[in-house]
């Protein structure tokens, strides 16, 4: 498939001579003879050099242009732009669903399913009608409740934030319901705490007085004691002055005992954000940055059978050479609590439209180990709009690449 080569930014550091003033054509030819000899041997400066570095130290494995990794789940056209989308692996480790928006933020509704781990995808599915009258970043969720019941779920609002459920696998599906909590838009996400009892939310929201549509400013969470019909503790858990935490992704720690949440700062006066609970999400860290390395929006994570975490998410880092595009990031998990910048980057996609218009997505592990990494992009140049792509890798077959960085 076609992809554009990456392209490596060179910084410049040009003379202004348009406002010297010189009495003389001598003047100007002696003038003119200096400023040649000095741009031809003064070498870049430390600062140059510096301006011109990656903000961080580790090896970036490029997969965007091997496109055998890459799957089609739906092509973007002319008038069809293919927004923020996100997918659930089903127990029986093949079959996955995949949703997403219509246009940027736009309209729920468009939802695939996938019978051989994302390989191939059905025609769009049937769903409620009023899907399309809630708008901003569908989410996925497959939750099970102390009886053994398992519910999917689909939520996504700006302002009110709503749900949808299937009982039957996804084949069929109730309309979507406000469920008491608010959001501006973004992702959500969900994760079993106390042994599975119950399920923690967070999303970001803004003031409490103010439970509708404006500028996000903090992250809230909730929790359900019902496999993730109903929500209850609603409440504000981080707060960071002068900054806009957003996105967040939970991440356990590998022996279980912590939560770690990772979140997007969107006034981009920061790195990204983390916090830690010890407590099951009853209380939190204070917020700090993230190294650069892991800079970005919307995460999401999941480990490898070696044990290693994967991050996927929209690179926002400061003079990365991979801003803009989608990335993941590979390491241990006590790399990010200790602020080690990780293993290495790599650059599952290139995206060809407005910078950052990519990266939100699903990440799922499949039992041979492949990891199916989800996303909205404009893979070429051209008209058409952004188009929902998956790459499929294993960490194996990037740890020999990057042996030979």
């Amino acid at each position: 498939m076609n992809q554009g080569r990456f392209q490596k930014k060179h910084s410049t550091d040009p003379y202004e001579i348009a406002s010297m003033k010189l009495t003389t054509p001598i003047c100007n030819s002696l003038l003119a003879i200096i400023i040649i000899q000095a741009i031809c041997i003064v070498p870049p400066t430390a600062a140059a050099a510096a301006e011109n570095a990656a903000p961080y130290e580790l090896p970036v494995i490029d997969l965007s242009q091997e496109s055998e990794r890459h799957i089609i789940v739906a092509t973007g056209t002319r008038t069809d732009y293919r927004g923020q989308v996100n997918t659930v692996l089903m127990n029986d480790g093949k079959t996955m669903f995949a949703v997403w928006s219509i246009g940027h933020g736009g309209k729920c509704g468009p939802l695939k399913k996938s019978t051989d781990g994302g390989l191939t995808w059905s025609d769009m599915l049937p769903t409620p009608q009023n899907w399309r009258s809630v708008s901003s970043c569908p989410c996925i969720f497959r939750l099970t409740d102390t009886e053994g019941m398992e519910r999917l779920f689909v939520l996504a609002g700006r302002g009110k934030l709503h749900q949808s459920m299937s009982l039957d696998a996804g084949r069929t599906w109730t309309p979507m319901r406000a469920n008491g909590l608010y959001k501006p838009g973004g992702n959500t996400v969900i994760v079993p705490v106390e042994g599975g009892r119950k399920h923690l939310l967070l999303a970001q929201r803004g003031p409490a007085s103010k439970p509708t549509n404006e500028k996000t400013q903090a992250i809230w969470q909730a929790t359900s004691s019902d496999g993730g019909q109903t929500w209850t503790d609603y409440r504000k858990v981080c707060v960071v002055p002068d900054a806009v935490p957003c996105e967040p992704d939970l991440i356990r720690s590998p022996d279980g005992r912590q939560l770690l949440c990772l979140m997007r700062e969107s006034s981009r006066r920061l790195n990204s954000l983390m916090m830690i609970s010890d407590d099951e999400g009853k209380s939190w860290s204070k917020a700090k940055e993230l190294t650069a390395s892991l800079t970005g929006d919307r995460y999401m994570s999941c480990y490898a059978p070696d044990g290693r975490l994967v991050v996927v998410f929209r690179d926002r880092a400061k003079g990365s050479p991979t801003a803009g595009h989608y990335v993941a990031w590979v390491g241990q998990y006590d790399d990010i609590i200790h602020g080690r910048e990780g293993q290495y980057r790599v650059k599952l996609l290139h995206h060809h439209g407005a910078f950052g218009d990519c990266g939100y997505s699903g990440l799922e592990h499949l039992p041979d180990g492949t990891l199916v990494a989800t996303t909205y992009v404009k893979y070429r140049p051209g008209p058409e709009k952004n188009s929902i792509f998956s790459v499929r890798f294993k960490l194996a077959e990037i740890d020999g690449k990057a042996k030979r960085v």
